[in-house]
């Protein structure tokens, strides 16, 4: 993949990011934060390139026009129904933009709409599926760990929407901890606590893609195994970290009678991270074995309780 495809696959999930004119201040400042943490390193200046699209210089059928591979192409309008889907069902004002982002691309109608329909099942998928877990301690430990080092082998595998599952498993797994605790959450309830503890779901995913682009880890358009089995992405290890640190959070919070502040609940979801990373590297075994056996459609069959 070059640069400019790069950048077009990029430049694509930015503007499906901004497609329904709603994007609050803090998902905002969050995508301006994942941009400047990508550059860090790198000759590549994403900060530059997320200004680009803020300023209208980067358009949707000129990044269309800069993938000329269908395999591209196709990556690229799974990655925009994605975006336009992490946070709930796409609005009208999405899904007007995936339609004119699949005439760019020049895509097929019936294999657009399956692609969008898979988004939005992922994005509505019910919270109560799994085996409930029992709210003693260790239990609730190995369920956290356990979706943790899912959600990384998740992200060694190809599959754009693999990427998008983890945002369901990992509200799943709020609902389950709250579950434990007597709670019983509703949709709205864990999208709140995400965003309390400072998740944006779009902007998580644009994080994850983007740190699989920069790696070049995104290119194995093939069905292979992101990265191969020798080393974990760095992508991967950010989704353990992330789901570990919710996990633990909100036992924390429910636990406690949901007595915790949001300031609070968000200091502990920072504190929590920092231990989160040290545990990614001890489970980067652990990760890579979980992928080698992971059928990406059977757990997105999963999520969507089929």
């Amino acid at each position: 993949m070059t640069d400019a495809e790069r950048d077009a696959l990029l430049s694509i999930c930015l503007l499906a990011a901004f497609a329904d004119g709603v994007t609050d201040e803090r998902e905002r400042a969050e995508i301006q934060r994942i941009a400047a943490s990508l550059s860090e390193g790198r000759s590549a200046d994403f900060s530059a390139l997320l200004g680009d699209v803020f300023a209208g210089r980067r358009t949707l059928e000129g990044a269309a026009a800069a993938l000329t591979d269908p395999a591209q192409r196709q990556t690229a309008y799974e990655l925009a129904a994605c975006v336009c889907n992490a946070d709930g069902a796409a609005s009208a004002a999405e899904q007007e933009f995936l339609e004119r982002l699949r005439q760019a691309l020049q895509l097929e109608a019936g294999p657009a709409s399956t692609i969008a329909a898979s988004a939005t099942a992922l994005a509505t998928a019910p919270l109560a599926g799994g085996p409930p877990v029992a709210p003693d301690a260790a239990a609730l430990d190995r369920a956290i760990l356990d979706a943790s080092i899912l959600n990384g082998a998740l992200e060694l595998l190809p599959e754009s929407l693999a990427t998008m599952a983890i945002i369901p498993l990992q509200m799943r797994l709020v609902y389950q901890v709250g579950k434990a605790h007597g709670y019983e959450l509703d949709r709205g309830h864990v999208k709140d606590f995400l965003a309390t503890a400072g998740v944006g779901l779009a902007s998580q995913y644009i994080e994850q893609v983007g740190r699989k682009l920069v790696g070049g880890l995104l290119g194995a358009l093939g069905g292979r195994m992101l990265g191969g089995l020798g080393r974990q992405a760095v992508s991967s290890a950010t989704a353990f970290t992330s789901t570990y640190a919710l996990g633990q959070v909100a036992r924390r919070y429910y636990g406690g009678g949901r007595t915790l502040s949001a300031e609070a609940l968000r200091q502990a979801f920072q504190e929590m991270l920092g231990k989160a990373r040290s545990l990614a590297g001890q489970h980067g075994a652990d990760i890579q074995a979980r992928a080698q056996g992971l059928d990406a459609a059977q757990v997105l069959r999963s999520i969507r309780g089929g």
